[in-house]
């Protein structure tokens, strides 16, 4: 529509064109008038109707959350990376489901109060039945993008706002969720929002790829395209297929480039008869390290595709408890096939940064495009650059890993650049092919970039320039076929500034940069103790754990990250017995800290609301009093849901691991807070 205007000539124009429905003012959109006329006949709304959002429970928002936890887990990874490219444009991106309930927002801090008071919170119900013609509401009746700005929104008290937003779908097709962009007090066109509303599309269409990819991870997946370039990103098309071949789902794409009616004409029928490939083929596709793409044609009408196979991803584990206890859980021995290196799929695991990761990754896997991974000590860099080597059409070269930190700086020159026979003393007779020469073909890993000695990134840049190495007291270069893959866990940038790393050579290794997340960021950090408990268990040898050793090892803030878990699991397994992890096998530092819980008086839940910071360490700052109202409100909120941290993480909106760590700060020891015959779980 036309310029802002007033609250009270708004509400006339709303009435005045339902009252003259059908005819319509050419400046009003169809779909917004046929949704004004929906609020106004249906809905019995008023364009100057209250104010007042309708904001549903805290209990019944966590419900509806929890019903969609992997939804809300794929989209908020994606919420933060739409987030970095519209960030300073004063949007805020909200999540709905299918009811229009705002299920998670990611708000610019200094523009909160601004939303809040427009009622777009988390909880709030944006449907159109309660809120009028809306993006969010307008999208889930309509089932397509679609933008609201400004005065094409029903209700007077909305048309400061301008909304973008797209619907997700399920891996069935039908709506599960809307993503929305809004921004508050826009004084562009409305024609200027099809950018964001591109971004939001796009954005949606990666999360139900991203759900459909999660659901059926324990089916083979065959992933297609027209073009050999799209295939295993966005815009290809997803089946997934039944132990005897047959399409058991096909996403929105499949449907698409397959000129198909509907799922319904694809679901059910055998891959043979859609495409000419064999059982044969799809099955030798998978016995590789990577995913080769295959061109195939489909039957019906001969156009080419090219097609690639994953394998299906075996089942996680559920915990269950050794026989005769409750206490303890049995530990699963990994597969002789699960403790090779891993692949990226399984290095992903179900955290969205490493997804994120992870997808990157394959798209990048047989390119050129130098790769810098950044992630503190002992977060897996040489394993996540291993995977990309396997990924890759170099998996069956070498993969040569420098630390540049553990050679001494006297000897990393020639150990990279190789020697001639005599050309320093002490210098093999035979001379020596240097690690660079070794990966030519393959993929050389330069761990610790940051700690190569200025005058070796000069060299190490001409290498990467020219593609020739020279070694040591010789003249003539050698010619190698280099992809480098380079790690670090301090920060570059700030190296550069101090004039101790090369700039040039930065963005050199630079093509793009992966962060991997410290252990106690990850989301599925339960499940990959999980899964390294089960690799270091000997094969064949029954083994445990107890509970509270369990959750202790989730509770720890692992500065050491999985190299340090891997070390803690693996000297457990070493000294338990009868092969059962308890508390006391764990290192002094995952245990708990002297307090008075800890004087051999265990404090029961009838005493927790009485516990006073003077029962802390040193550590609780007696003397703070919002650590001591922190401390108070962990306590009073375990008493109240009895001693299970489960229900205590979710009333308090945090996640376990957040609640054990906030305990073990303020020196509070869970295992003491007990109820008898009452589990923590």
């Amino acid at each position: 529509m036309g310029e802002p205007v007033s609250y009270v000539q708004h509400a006339r124009e709303v009435m005045t064109l339902i009252d003259g429905f059908p005819r319509m003012p050419a400046q009003v959109d169809k779909p917004v008038a046929y949704s004004w006329l929906r609020c106004a006949k249906e809905h019995r709304l008023r364009p100057d109707g209250p104010l007042d959002p309708a904001v549903v429970e805290n209990r019944h928002l966590r419900e509806r959350q929890q019903r969609l936890d992997d939804l809300v887990l794929i989209a908020r990874a994606e919420m933060d990376s739409l987030y970095e490219q519209i960030s300073g444009s004063g949007y805020a991106l909200l999540l709905t489901d299918a009811s229009g309930v705002i299920l998670s927002e990611k708000v610019d801090p200094t523009l909160r109060d601004n939303f809040r008071k427009a009622g777009l919170i988390a909880g709030a119900n944006w449907s159109e039945q309660h809120e009028g013609t809306n993006g969010i509401g307008t999208c889930i009746t309509e089932r397509r993008p679609i933008t609201i700005h400004r005065n094409d929104h029903f209700r007077a008290r909305h048309i400061g706002l301008s909304c973008s937003a797209a619907p997700i779908r399920d891996t069935g097709g039908e709506l599960m969720a809307v993503l929305d962009a809004s921004c508050v007090g826009s004084d562009d066109s409305k024609a200027s929002r099809m950018h964001t509303v591109a971004l939001v599309s796009m954005s949606a269409r990666l999360i139900e790829k991203c759900l459909f990819l999660r659901r059926f991870r324990n089916r083979r997946v065959i992933r297609f395209h027209s073009r050999p370039e799209f295939v295993n990103l966005l815009h290809d098309g997803a089946l997934a297929l039944d132990d005897d071949g047959r399409i058991a789902a096909a996403d929105d794409m499949a449907v698409a480039l397959l000129s198909a009616d509907c799922r319904g004409d694809l679901i059910g029928r055998p891959l043979t008869e859609i495409f000419d490939v064999s059982a044969r083929e799809l099955d030798s596709s998978l016995s590789g390290p990577r995913q080769p793409i295959l061109p195939v044609r489909d039957i019906e009408h001969g156009r080419r595709y090219y097609m690639s196979v994953h394998a299906a991803q075996p089942e996680s584990r559920a915990p269950r408890t050794i026989a005769g206890s409750s206490q303890i859980m049995a530990i699963e021995p990994a597969t002789q096939t699960e403790s090779r290196a891993h692949t990226l799929d399984e290095l992903a695991g179900h955290d969205p940064s490493m997804q994120r990761n992870v997808r990157c990754a394959h798209r990048i896997a047989s390119s050129r495009v130098s790769v810098l991974i950044q992630g503190p000590t002992g977060s897996g860099k040489e394993a996540f650059a291993r995977a990309l080597h396997l990924a890759s059409d170099r998996a069956a070269q070498a993969f040569v890993a420098v630390n540049c930190a553990a050679i001494p700086e006297s000897l990393i020159e020639s150990e990279l650049f190789g020697y001639r026979p005599g050309a320093f003393t002490g210098a093999r007779k035979e001379g020596m092919r240097g690690r660079i020469a070794q990966s030519s073909g393959g993929t050389l890993f330069l761990d610790e970039i940051g700690d190569m000695p200025l005058m070796l990134q000069t060299r190490l840049l001409r290498v990467l320039e020219e593609q020739e190495v020279t070694p040591l007291g010789g003249e003539t270069p050698v010619k190698v076929n280099l992809r480098i893959v380079s790690a670090s866990h301090r920060n570059l940038k700030d190296m550069i500034a101090r004039g101790e790393f090369r700039e040039d050579l930065y963005y050199r290794l630079n093509g793009i940069t992966m962060t991997l997340p410290g252990l106690r960021e990850r989301a599925d950090l339960e499940a990959l103790i999980h899964r390294i408990l089960g690799e270091e268990t000997a094969l064949g040898r029954p083994a445990g754990i107890e509970m509270e050793a369990f959750r202790r090892l989730a509770a720890h803030d692992w500065p050491g990250n999985v190299r340090e878990l891997r070390n803690v699991i693996r000297t457990a397994l070493a000294i338990a017995e009868g092969g059962v992890i308890r508390l006391g096998d764990l290192p002094s530092d995952l245990l708990p800290s002297r307090s008075a819980a800890s004087t051999g008086t265990p404090v029961t839940l009838a005493s927790v609301a009485s516990i006073t910071v003077a029962t802390g360490d040193e550590g609780s700052a007696p003397g703070n009093p919002l650590e001591r109202a922190e401390r108070e409100a962990l306590l009073r909120a375990i008493a109240v849901n009895r001693g299970n941290m489960t229900h205590t993480a979710r009333q308090l909106c945090m996640s376990r691991n957040t609640l054990y760590r906030k305990l073990k700060s303020h020196g509070i020891a869970p295992e003491t807070l007990r109820s008898d015959g009452l589990s923590q779980a």
